[in-house]
């Protein structure tokens, strides 16, 4: 037997979303057959998977010991705990993610991701303590690429990520990227609209001026700021946000990424001695007007990245940007 109570980071969720983060290893078919037997109880009786928790409630598993896990060794603290932080506060973090780094577990198995650093750098300032956690962890509410430097946003609580997602879903955090493509785009202004299929097994995408079967229809907004030795440097408007996108469309114009080794064209990176995709997501705006719930305080704001690797070779835009950010800021 195993008694939760429900703390704030915990309500608010269906009674089956909630045992299936706090139990893990409890199969869902059980989870659903102890709820009808009444091995699962909430405030001492009968329960529906449906239940909402509020703070308080007590959730009862008359289960077998095999089903309850350890929280065992704290794998993340073997991560450093550096992060570029822009901005943090009692509920959110948002933070300048490098090249290279992924944000969550891949392939690779490699334990240090951003997200593992997040909760090494908040367990060490003693703000998440797993051990009084019964189904929440920290939390990023957007992803990049591994090689896609710029700004992730962090949940502190559950609270919080809850409404970023709602934020991020309804679109009232406007994105901007900046990136250098190889050629010059024409016109220098545009929304470019197309469809785009995921090619799981090869780990691609397809963009295509037609729907297809299974495809997603997208929205890119692109400007150039500057052109120099053959490259231009532009911004993105990210208006859907579909996988590789911003990669994948600039490369179907003709006017693939810099360093993208798999949108672009290699001779032409090897050429100009870059290995990593020139792609930053620089600028979050928290567009006014939207209800943000406890985080208001968010409205109307926005939040960049300064350091850009790539921007040494726009030395003008460089200055245009500093200053326009500036006074936006």
């Amino acid at each position: 037997m195993k008694s939760f109570i429900i703390k704030e980071n915990d309500a608010g969720q269906r009674l089956d979303k909630f045992l299936t983060k706090a139990v893990p290893r409890l199969p869902k078919n059980l989870l659903y057959k102890y709820i009808r037997l009444k091995r699962i109880k909430l405030n001492g009786g009968r329960c529906q998977i449906s239940d909402r928790l509020s703070v308080g409630d007590c959730v009862t598993l008359y289960i077998n010991d095999e089903f309850f896990e350890s929280r065992g060794e704290l794998d993340f603290l073997s991560c450093p705990p550096n992060m570029d932080i822009v901005y943090e506060d009692s509920n959110i973090l948002i933070v300048n993610k490098p090249c290279g780094l992924v944000v969550h577990d891949d392939d690779s198995q490699s334990l240090d991701t951003l997200l593992n650093r997040l909760k090494r750098y908040l367990y060490d300032k003693g703000e998440y303590i797993p051990q009084n956690e019964a189904s929440f962890t920290p939390a990023l509410c957007n992803r990049l690429d591994r090689n896609t430097q710029g700004l992730v946003i962090c949940a502190k609580n559950a609270e919080s990520l809850r409404t970023m997602n709602l934020a991020i879903r309804k679109r009232w955090i406007e994105k901007r990227y900046l990136c250098v493509v190889i050629g010059e785009p024409v016109p220098e202004e545009c929304v470019l609209e197309g469809y785009l299929v995921k090619r799981p097994a090869e780990n691609i995408v397809e963009v295509s001026k037609r729907e297809l079967p299974g495809s997603k229809r997208i929205l890119t907004g692109y400007r150039v700021l500057e052109k120099r030795a053959g490259l231009s440097l532009c911004e993105i408007e990210l208006i859907t946000g579909r996988t590789h996108q911003i990669r994948a469309h600039m490369s179907f114009i003709g006017c693939p990424l810099l360093g993208d080794g798999k949108y672009g064209v290699n001779d032409l990176n090897r050429k100009y001695g870059v290995k990593t995709q020139a792609l930053c997501a620089y600028r979050l705006e928290f567009k006014a007007g939207n209800d943000y719930g406890s985080l208001g305080y968010l409205s109307g704001r926005e939040f960049k990245v300064d350091n850009i690797w790539f921007l040494s070779y726009f030395p003008s835009a460089a200055g245009y940007l500093a200053e326009t950010l500036t006074k936006k800021g």
